[in-house]
């Protein structure tokens, strides 16, 4: 660990506190449809929305109503990507002529996209057209985060009501996220990224003639030996700079190149990683804000912050110490820093970006529900890889994804309100308002879909010669590739351990399963939880009331969340990751 590496985390935390309390303004104004600057542009292009669509802009739905609209939306664009991918060889802007994509796969891609999941179980440069990437998967990487960001405001709505039945209009959140949030910020931050150099046409792909010709050998169908003589390589390119504003500020992911962030094409300049890191961080910091705000408790939004930035110090901390430690298998190898040499584990990671960077990156993609990486997390130490599954493991609540952290948090904030009334023996409140039985087991519920998912699938893969027979390496770390791919999968994460081969049957279709789970069986219970409480009235704070808004609040929701993920796979993180790191000191590999 260097003192370089540390001022640079430094500096992306404090960009991440100066841009919340703007951002989170800015959402409260657009939801809240108070005025801002861009109406002049963009209001004339909303009404003509809702005329062209038949929106009641004016009309508030219940949560079972926003719930329904929801999942049509979700559902309807679903199929529309799957028909897409079916037909793409027949679609335009597919110079490379990339044939259909076959069905198991399809359907993988669809449900993963549709849920902000952008789990990638194939090659993107090989496998998906230009009309996918840019009609299909971009377009979904904005209605993804928007319903993730409008579902959030309903429950944000849901607290901050009283005695109402309503929780806003879905249509007209999605329309304005939409139009207000993402768009503009996205256009802008395209057009940065070219600057940078990451590329942005719809030209067929490059060929280079190679300097050096080579035969490559291997074995034919006959079983005979064969050689070929490479003389050219073939370079992908593509609209690669839209899509990337996206895929970064809408916590998605999902890459126009397989080894995704890690690729010149895609984060070209020290710079472009650090707007990548700081973009996938911005809405849920100022979501938090944007809950302080309407709730008109803007402590209590930062002593959620300061809850999300704490566990993020401690796996980002974790993940570097583990990282620049190095690997002491690699007996008589220099994996001392120097100015020769970066040092530590540099297995699997760009040497632009070093040590400090790549734990950094993969700490704040998995504390956000993004999954883009510029690292392979497969080869980091055991520790060091255990710091992104943990974090995903704890819900992706540490900022999280656009929406789907604030919400997820806000689940635990109702248990940790629960936990607090039953210490001091008296009904639980939560900015006035009482925590019934009802909202703590919608709670719970919620929170119980993902370790059922999770854990059933894990367990399955790892006895099945199916499961298995996908995974590169035996042993602890085997395990951790089962179980990283099914965690990242339900928490609607996307990334992986690169060493398992998730495209098969089993996989794509159970890791789809898996991410339609994670997001709406677990969604479904939070609506309910903003009805109820935006039906319900408000009372006055007492001597008992356990208050929201301090660091003892904090604590109390760190440890929440912590014991939560720690007692329910704290078993399989002993047999995977842990094992592996014990292992290890004992001098074994696998």
């Amino acid at each position: 660990m260097t003192a370089n590496g540390w001022f640079q985390i430094g500096l992306f935390v404090l960009a991440i506190f100066l841009v919340t309390k703007p951002l989170g303004v800015f959402m409260v104004r657009v939801f809240e449809r108070e005025k801002t600057w861009l109406d002049p542009v963009l209001g004339p292009v909303e009404r003509l929305i809702y005329r062209v669509a038949g929106i009641d802009d004016a009309h508030e739905m219940r949560w079972t109503e926003y719930g329904v609209a929801m999942l049509a939306f979700s559902g309807v664009s679903m199929l529309l990507l799957y028909l897409l991918e079916r037909v793409q060889l027949w679609l335009p802007f597919n110079p490379q002529k990339l044939a259909n994509v076959t069905p198991d796969l399809a359907w993988n891609t669809a449900a993963s996209f549709t849920t902000n999941t952008n789990w990638q179980a194939y090659v993107p440069e090989t496998t998906m057209s230009y009309m996918t990437q840019m009609v299909g998967l971009a377009y979904h990487n904005f209605a993804s985060a928007a319903v993730g960001i409008a579902l959030a405001i309903a429950l944000i709505r849901g607290v901050a009501r009283r005695e109402s039945n309503t929780l806003g209009n879905f249509w007209v959140d999605l329309t304005r996220c939409f139009l207000w949030v993402l768009l503009p910020i996205c256009l802008v931050v395209a057009l940065v990224f070219v600057s940078q150099g990451v590329v942005q046409n719809l030209k067929p792909y490059a060929v280079a003639q190679v300097v050096e010709q080579q035969t490559v050998t291997g074995t034919g169908a006959d079983g005979k030996p064969t050689s070929k003589v490479i003389t050219q390589q073939v370079i992908a390119t593509g609209p690669v700079a839209s899509q990337e504003a996206i895929k970064m500020f809408g916590t998605n992911g999902g890459g126009f190149f397989n080894t995704n962030s890690a690729h010149p094409f895609e984060n070209p300049t020290p710079f472009a990683n650090f707007l990548q890191m700081f973009l996938i961080f911005a809405i849920p910091s100022g979501l938090t804000y944007t809950l302080g705000r309407m709730t008109r408790s803007p402590r209590h939004g930062w002593a959620v912050w300061g809850a999300m930035l704490a566990l993020f110090l401690v796996g980002v901390t974790t993940a570097y110490w583990a990282e620049a430690r190095g690997n002491p298998l690699l007996v008589g190898v220099n994996q001392q820093a120097s100015a020769a040499q970066p040092g530590g584990n540099m297995e699997g990671k760009e040497v632009r970006f070093g040590i400090a960077n790549s734990a950094l990156f993969a700490t704040v993609t998995t504390d956000a529900s993004c999954g883009a990486v510029n690292g392979m997390h497969d080869s980091f130490t055991p520790l060091g890889g255990l710091v992104p599954l943990v974090n995903i493991l704890l819900g992706e609540v540490v900022f999280g994804g656009v929406g789907s952290g604030l919400y997820g948090m806000l689940v635990f904030v109702i248990l940790a309100v629960f936990l607090a009334g039953l210490m001091v023996g008296r009904t639980p409140e939560y900015l006035g308002k009482k925590i019934e039985a009802f909202d703590v087991k919608m709670a719970a519920l919620s929170i119980l879909i993902f370790p059922l998912t999770v854990l059933l699938f894990s367990a399955v893969s790892s006895v099945s010669s199916f499961g298995v027979s996908s995974i590169s390496n035996p042993g602890p770390h085997g395990l951790s590739q089962i179980f990283y791919a099914y965690t990242s999968a339900t928490g609607n994460n996307g990334s992986g351990f690169a060493g398992i081969n998730a495209n098969t049957v089993w996989y794509n279709a159970t890791t789809g399963i898996s991410t339609l789970l994670g997001r709406f069986f677990a969604v479904i219970p939070i609506l309910a939880i903003a009805g109820s409480l935006a039906r319900k009235k408000t009372v006055p704070q007492s001597a008992g009331t356990f208050p929201v808004t301090t660091p003892l609040f904090a604590t109390l929701l760190v440890s929440t969340v912590v014991i939560v993920g720690a007692l329910t796979f704290f078993p399989v993180l002993s047999l995977g990751p842990i094992l592996e790191h014990l292992l290890m000191l004992a001098g074994r590999s696998f």
